[in-house]
């Protein structure tokens, strides 16, 4: 052996048996090779890979656990995202068979998308967004058995949506938006995609029609994204089969035809179907005529001989409507020589007037035409007379709405009246009648004079709404320097006192299951309101304390119609309003900070309170029910259950897979046998608090899927 040969010999040896490298576990090793493949890596990306470390468990951006049956931790999960890396993604990641996720979004990393990923048998999430990776889908992909989330938007994947996706049996999102395929949406993938939770396909270049197959998505919520593409015909009717939980966006396509109109297709907005300029229908202002509705070539209409039978009215139809015309002629009549004699009658009636203060001990009694009444009570039964009345009618007068519920106006004087709460809404309390029944009496103000009527409509439209779930107003009493409410009193406080108590300390009696209970009962009360009352209530300020509970904690829905009021009554509203909860009395400090419940378009100075405005306060005040956190913030005081933007920092950890542990309220945790449901209602939740107001569903909706859960 030449010497040369001998050192060179001596050299493998050395380098084989001291080299710091070789130290390093097998994953490390893999991910040495991911940092050599970037391009000038970024000294704070990759500062603290040390080749000489045993194991990469304490790089940034790893993160490792023990395995059983292996000897070492492994890595479970790669982080990289947004840190300006470009390069190429190596093959040698496919080697890290314990890894979960693959996090390198917001990057620019180019090339393609190595096919011996799918030898990480392990992963589940795979986050690729905002890179500049081109090529196609590799069909390897879906033999990973795990793969839940795959997301490659944002890059210049080009291609054809590939059929082999169907074999991704257990993915629940799939977002493709931002690349470049091209051709048609393939049908045969969605039967087999049972459990997809998010599809966005949107700004590509696909062609075609929508394939109908897409409405076997089952699981599917938040948003079907299929926007800005180049897709045409018909929106096809099976769509309408998809959870009602679910908003359309197909907006900037070439669809054509009327927009169907069942199932969940009820409950989308105009901006759904915007920029398809041959598209008709509700909800759209654009109408689908009765020739293009119906036409077909092999249909009746299109016959010889029936060209004219829409033509013209019919000389029996004609009839009918001047007959009808002539009716409605002679019932209006009818109603002005009603009128006028009625407001002849009225000239000699009387009113029992009263000019007391609430508090004072002692009534009257007057009599008018052969009607008593004692301190000016009326029940519901003259309300037509209220109406009828002149400009002093009405004055100091107790007017029960409820016909139930029997009491004097001078009993409800004379008893004793406990402070409940103050705001700009009213001073209320607490008094028990004297057959023991408690009712909570709101004082409104002493201004309005000349705007009874205005008064009494309003809360005729409240006293109207009989809801299992909303406080009911059970009488009211005007006089010019008094206005009061009567309502039931509700004895166990509000949500606010039962989610973090009377001191700031979480209560211990909200069980998962009372939970649900409440959120279920707020949303039948809120869907009422919005559906079912006489005036379609707008709410205009859902929060927690505004939700009563009695001692079953059953939910009341308290306050509504109350800015009205207090508007004709010539008071300032607030934000804050206890109309018949057991409250303590507030100071300025402790006041609730309702700007964290409102929707961001309500944040908007002069805009008018909409139904969608009260769908994304309820959101909120249902995440505030699953974390156990407030969305308020203090700027003098900050609690780890304060987060300031409750919506945005559940998002976040939706999108990052967050521990479902690090989002719901410890008390719950013990409960596991509810995590689904849990699940189930944090998506409910996301969907009411979405920032288009358009995509939000209607309360009812809302309401429906709700009842759905736990039973």
């Amino acid at each position: 052996m030449t010497l040369s040969s001998f050192l060179c010999l001596v050299f493998i040896f050395q380098f084989l048996f001291t080299s710091p490298s070789l130290s390093l576990s097998s994953d490390g090793l893999a991910l040495l090779a991911l940092k050599s493949a970037v391009d000038e890596p970024s000294a704070a990306a990759f500062s603290d890979w040390n080749n000489g470390d045993p194991t990469p468990c304490g790089w940034s951006g790893i993160a490792c656990t023990n395995i059983s049956g292996e000897a070492e931790p492994r890595v479970v999960g790669i982080s990289l995202a947004g840190k300006s890396l470009s390069g190429y993604l190596p093959s040698e990641l496919g080697t890290l068979r314990f890894l979960r996720r693959l996090n390198l979004h917001d990057n620019a990393f180019s090339g393609v998308l190595p096919a011996q990923l799918s030898n990480a048998t392990a992963l589940h999430s795979l986050f690729l967004h905002g890179n500049n990776l081109s090529g196609a889908i590799p069909s390897s992909l879906c033999t990973l058995p795990r793969l839940q989330n795959l997301d490659l938007s944002k890059n210049a994947f080009s291609g054809h949506i590939p059929e082999h996706l169907k074999n991704c049996k257990n993915l629940q999102r799939l977002v493709l938006a931002g690349n470049k395929f091209s051709g048609e949406i393939p049908a045969g993938v969605w039967p087999d995609l049972r459990n997809l939770l998010q599809l966005d396909l949107s700004d590509n270049e696909l062609t075609g029609s929508i394939p109908g197959e897409i409405g076997t998505l089952i699981s599917l919520s938040g948003t079907l994204n299929l926007s800005f593409n180049h897709l045409s015909g018909k929106i096809p009717a099976s769509l309408g089969k998809l959870p009602a939980t679910v908003s359309y966006d197909l907006k900037n396509n070439n669809l054509s035809g009327e927009i169907p109109q069942t199932g969940s297709f009820s409950n989308q907005g105009p901006t759904a179907f915007l920029g398809n300029p041959d598209l008709c229908g509700f909800p759209l202002r654009k109408s689908c005529s009765g020739l293009d509705r119906n036409f077909s070539p092999g249909s009746d209409q299109n016959k010889p001989g029936n060209g004219n039978r829409s033509k013209g009215l019919s000389p029996g139809l004609i009839i009918l409507i001047s007959a009808a015309d002539a009716a409605v002629v002679a019932f209006i009549g009818l109603v002005i020589v009603y009128i006028y004699w009625k407001r002849k009658d009225d000239e000699n009636a009387c009113s029992c007037i009263r000019k007391r203060s609430f508090g004072e001990e002692k009534g009257n009694m007057c009599v008018c035409g052969g009607l008593s009444c004692v301190g000016g009570v009326k029940s519901d039964d003259d309300e037509e007379e209220e109406y009828e009345g002149g400009e002093g009618e009405g004055e100091g007068e107790l007017v029960r709405i409820d016909k139930g519920l029997s009491f004097e106006l001078d009993e409800l004087l004379r008893a004793s009246a406990y402070v409940l709460g103050k705001s700009g809404l009213g001073i209320v309390y607490k008094v028990v009648l004297g057959n023991g029944v408690p009712v909570a009496v709101r004082r409104l103000g002493e201004g309005g004079e000349q705007r009874y009527k205005e008064f009494a409509a309003e809360v005729m439209a409240i006293g109207k709404v009989k809801h299992p779930n909303v406080v009911r107003l059970r009488a009211y009493y005007w006089a010019h320097d008094e206005k009061l409410l009567i309502s039931d009193f509700i004895s166990n406080g509000n949500l606010t006192h039962a989610l973090r108590g009377r001191h700031g300390q979480p209560s211990t009696n909200l069980s998962w299951s009372t939970r649900l209970r409440i959120t279920k009962g707020t949303a039948r009360g809120l869907a009422y309101l919005h559906e079912c009352s006489p005036r379609k209530f707008v709410h205009g300020d859902i929060k927690p304390s505004n939700i009563l509970l009695d001692n079953d904690f059953q939910p009341y829905i308290s306050d509504f119609g109350l800015n009205r009021l207090i508007s004709i009554t010539g008071n300032n509203p607030s934000t804050g309003g206890f109309m018949g909860g057991a409250l303590p009395y507030m100071n300025s400090s402790q006041k609730e900070r309702t700007n964290s419940y409102k929707a961001p378009e309500a944040r908007v100075p002069g805009c008018r309170p909409t139904q969608k405005w009260d769908v994304y306060s309820f959101g909120v005040v249902l995440l505030e029910i699953l974390t156990g956190r407030s969305p308020e913030s203090s700027p003098t005081t900050s609690t780890s259950m304060e987060v300031p933007d409750l919506v945005k920092w559940v998002r976040k950890g939706f999108d990052q897979e967050s521990p479902l542990s690090e989002m719901v309220d410890p008390s719950l945790l013990q409960e596991v046998r509810v995590k689904k449901e849990v699940l189930a209602v944090f998506h409910v939740a996301l969907s009411c608090t979405e920032g288009d107001p358009e995509a939000r569903p209607r309360m009812k909706t809302v309401s429906e899927n709700l009842d759905k859960i736990g039973t």
